[in-house]
């Protein structure tokens, strides 16, 4: 790493001159919170400093200073990231943009809307649709920020039909580590105008340029949507059906696999009793959640035939239509909740969010499962069905944290390289952050993984902007 120079007074007092005395918190004013996102387990330390910027001229002016005086910045959304991506290794200033927090403006004529990074995706989700249209990335925390979807190009449920957050991202403004303000991308769809500066900005997690604007691309709302619980004897049968329907041309929305013991705590923890345990006198192992949506109920309801048929040979004990307003609220809140149980339930927990083909998924769990109960860690997952990407959570109660950091490192480690094994990838949406980077290097070998150290001294020649984070 390089020598970085300490927060001064004289510094403080400059930041509180940008970003105005409220705007700058020191010492003991800085929340525990700003300290580590998610995942404890890879970190804490607290900054030297924290600021609230509201705008992109305030975000330069702050680059600008840290630049001049080589201090370490670390940029942070809602902290709700998963990889230690936030954690300010080197201290310094934590640069937090939830206070740019402004839907700007729609065009609706060209399906466009431009927000700052600090705006929730449930806030946005909602405006939209109060506009008539849609916004389909739909990852998992709906309570983190459109800028932390942005730099760590996040996926979510939605991902199998409509893409990641990446396909939505037309433009952005985004302030370089030396304080230079750019403009990155157009408001149009279609580009091949150069190396594309935008989509190497989109997924840095924050390591690159810091984003302060995005012109977002939405789509006309889908007139219907049903969503269908299948229930299977095991996980294997589950897993199996999964590319018989993406084969039958249904086009699902999404496409989600939990194994039963997780729904059976999500479901006391919201108070939703939705998913059935036994069906015809027979036990429900683990399920596949659907949703078709489309331009009408007519629409859908031909393709929820042919999903019967396919979930009949694959051996589902039945087709659940849910498509009650308040039967679909109530089954996707025992699916959004599946990782807050999970973290509510461990004292400990490690986790990975590989992605594989999705004809390898029951096999690469197998193999995950038999790793944790050679260690006797608890393994709990969950995930996207549809497009392989899996959340495998190490879960450990009253165990040594220093034995359980062993134990889950050395059950990643072995996951990973099955995981490449099978063609597969370290991150599906979560990205690298610094607990990742490791397995990252492993996993694209040492030309790819230079390449990448290269694009970053290229944008950040000081390594001032999130350092010890994705590479380098």
């Amino acid at each position: 790493m390089p020598a970085y120079s300490e927060v001064t007074p004289e510094i403080i007092r400059q930041l509180e001159e940008i970003v105005g005395e409220g705007g700058c918190l020191s010492g003991d004013a800085i929340g525990e919170d700003y300290s580590h996102d998610e995942m404890p387990i890879y970190g804490t330390r607290m900054p030297a400093t924290l600021v609230f910027p509201e705008t992109t001229e305030q975000v330069a002016a702050v680059m600008r200073l840290c630049s001049a005086e080589n201090v370490p910045v670390t940029v942070r959304g809602a902290g709700t990231g998963l990889v230690g991506g936030c954690v300010p290794l080197e201290g310094g200033v934590v640069l937090c943009t939830m206070n740019m927090d402004k839907i700007i403006a729609y065009d609706k004529d060209n399906l466009t809307v431009r927000v700052q990074p600090g705006v929730r995706l449930c806030d946005l989700i909602e405006d939209v649709a109060a506009h008539g249209l849609f916004y389909p990335p739909d990852p998992g925390e709906k309570t983190g920020s459109i800028g932390g979807n942005v730099v760590t190009n996040a996926g979510g449920m939605r991902a199998v039909k409509y893409g990641t957050t990446r396909d939505y991202v037309l433009a952005a403004t985004v302030v370089l580590p030396s304080g230079e303000v750019l403009e990155l991308g157009r408001a149009v769809t279609k580009s091949s105008s150069g190396y594309s500066l935008l989509h190497l900005v989109i997924g840095s997690e924050g390591t690159l340029a810091i984003v302060t604007e995005i012109t977002l691309k939405l789509v006309p709302a889908p007139e219907a949507s049903t969503s269908f619980i299948l229930p299977f004897s095991d996980i294997d049968a589950a897993i199996a059906s999964v590319p018989g329907i993406k084969l039958a041309g249904l086009d699902p929305q999404s496409i989600e696999f939990m194994e039963r013991d997780i729904v059976v705590d999500t479901e006391a923890h919201t108070g939703n009793q939705v998913f059935p345990a036994e069906v015809e006198e027979q036990q429900a192992g683990a399920y596949i959640l659907i949703t078709l949506d489309g331009n009408d109920e007519d629409e859908i309801f031909q393709r929820a035939e042919k999903l019967a048929e396919i979930a009949d040979e694959a051996g589902a004990f039945d087709v659940l239509v849910v498509d009650q307003p308040s039967e679909k609220k109530a089954v996707w809140e025992v699916r959004d909740a599946l990782l807050t149980v999970i973290e509510h339930d461990a004292e400990l927990l490690d986790e990975m969010d590989v992605v594989v083909p999705v004809d390898r998924i029951a096999g690469f769990l197998g193999f995950v499962y038999g790793v944790g109960a050679e260690h006797g860690i608890r393994i709990r997952s969950f995930g996207h069905a549809g497009d392989g990407n899996l959340h495998i959570y190490c879960a450990g109660n009253g165990v040594d944290e220093a034995e359980f950091k062993q134990k889950a490192a050395d059950i990643m480690a072995r996951a990973y390289e099955k995981c490449a094994e099978l063609g597969g990838q370290v991150s599906g949406e979560h990205g690298i952050g610094h607990a990742k980077k490791g397995y990252l290097r492993e996993s694209v070998g040492e030309t790819a993984y230079d390449l990448m150290t290269g694009i970053k001294q290229v944008f950040d020649p000081q390594g001032i902007l999130n350092p010890g984070k994705v590479c380098g």
